[in-house]
C-alpha cells in the first residue's frame, strides 16, 4: 500500500542510480518538484523513459543525470527546441545520451502493456515511416489469423514511475483529473511508484468526468507537495506559466547559465518552494 511521505524520503527509498525512471504528466501535471529532487539527491546514470520530454528533462539531461532516453517528441512546447538535449546529443555535453524516438502511438501501447504485463505491444503504425530504419526496437509481427503485418515494440516497465496528480486520499489513493495521458498506464507498468500531490484530504471528492483514481496498492509513496507541477499547470489549480517556458529557451542555450540557473533553483531549493504557485487551498489538505 501506498506510503505517505515526505518528497525527499519518498525519491531516497524509490530512485536509485541507474534505474529507468518515467516522468509522465501530457501538457499539464508535470512532476516538476519531484524532479527537481531526483537532481538534488544526485541520481545518475537514469534512463528516462517520457512521450513528449519538455523542460523537465531537457534539466535532468543537462545537470548530467541521464544515459539516455525512449520519447516520441522532444521539445519545448510553443517555443523551440531544448537546448540541453540538443547539446548532449550534438556535443556529448555533460554526457553522451543514447536516445530511442517512436511515434507516440507506439509509446501509448507499449505502456499499456507493461501495465498489463505483456512482454510487448503492437499496433497499426510506422507504414512508410523511417523510423524502423534507424530503431531496431520497432519490429513487425505477422497476425497468425489475418495474415496481417503490425507493428510491435517492447513493453515500457520502468523501475519507477512519477507523476502528479491533484489530490490522495489518506489511505494513498489518487485522483487525477484533467488531461490524462498515460499516467496510469506508466504507475502500473513500473516496479516502484511516486505521486506528488496539491492536497491530502480525508476523502477523494466526486471525480470529474474525465478523470481516474489510481488505487493505494498501486501506488509505491505519495508526497504532498502543493505546486509542485509547476511551471506546467494543475487542472482546478493553476495556470501554466507560459512566460517561463519562454524565458527556460535563454536560460538553457548558454551552458554557463543553465549551471547558474540549476544552482539557485534546484541544488540550493527544496521541494517547499513550489508552495507559492498553488492558488488552490482547502480547508481539508494535510
Amino acid at each position: 500500500m501506498a506510503r505517505i511521505l515526505p518528497l525527499a524520503e519518498a525519491v531516497a527509498e524509490n530512485v536509485r542510480d541507474g534505474d529507468t525512471v518515467a516522468m509522465e504528466g501530457f501538457t499539464h501535471l508535470i512532476p516538476y518538484a519531484a524532479g527537481h529532487e531526483v537532481i538534488r539527491q544526485g541520481r545518475k546514470d537514469l534512463f528516462l523513459i517520457r512521450m513528449t520530454p519538455d523542460i523537465l528533462y531537457d534539466q535532468l539531461i543537462g545537470v548530467g543525470a541521464a544515459r539516455g532516453m525512449k520519447f516520441s517528441w522532444g521539445g519545448n512546447p510553443g517555443v523551440g527546441s531544448l537546448h540541453r538535449f540538443r547539446d548532449a546529443v550534438e556535443n556529448q555535453w555533460p554526457r553522451p545520451l543514447e536516445i530511442e524516438e517512436h511515434s507516440h502511438a507506439a509509446m501509448a501501447n507499449a505502456y499499456e502493456a507493461g501495465a498489463a504485463n505483456l512482454p510487448f505491444a503492437m499496433l497499426r503504425g510506422y507504414i512508410g515511416a523511417d523510423l524502423p530504419k534507424v530503431n531496431p526496437n520497432i519490429r513487425s509481427i505477422t497476425c497468425p489469423f489475418t495474415g496481417e503485418v503490425l507493428a510491435a515494440v517492447p513493453a515500457i516497465r520502468p523501475d519507477v514511475a512519477i507523476i502528479h496528480a491533484q489530490r490522495a486520499d489518506r489511505s494513498g489513493n489518487v485522483l487525477i483529473e484533467g488531461i490524462v495521458g498515460v499516467q496510469k498506464e506508466a504507475v502500473l507498468a513500473a516496479r516502484r511508484s511516486i505521486v506528488t500531490v496539491e492536497e491530502i484530504v480525508d476523502e477523494l471528492s466526486p471525480p470529474s468526468p474525465n478523470s481516474v483514481v489510481l488505487p493505494g496498492w498501486a501506488v509505491s509513496a505519495v508526497a504532498h507537495v502543493p505546486g509542485g507541477a509547476f511551471p506546467s499547470y494543475a487542472h482546478g489549480y493553476y495556470p501554466r506559466n507560459n512566460a517561463f517556458y519562454i524565458r527556460w529557451d535563454e536560460i538553457a542555450r548558454d551552458r554557463e547559465s543553465f549551471t547558474a540557473w540549476i544552482k539557485e533553483n534546484v541544488l540550493d531549493g527544496n521541494p517547499e518552494d513550489f508552495a507559492r504557485h498553488a492558488a488552490k487551498k482547502s480547508s481539508k489538505a494535510a
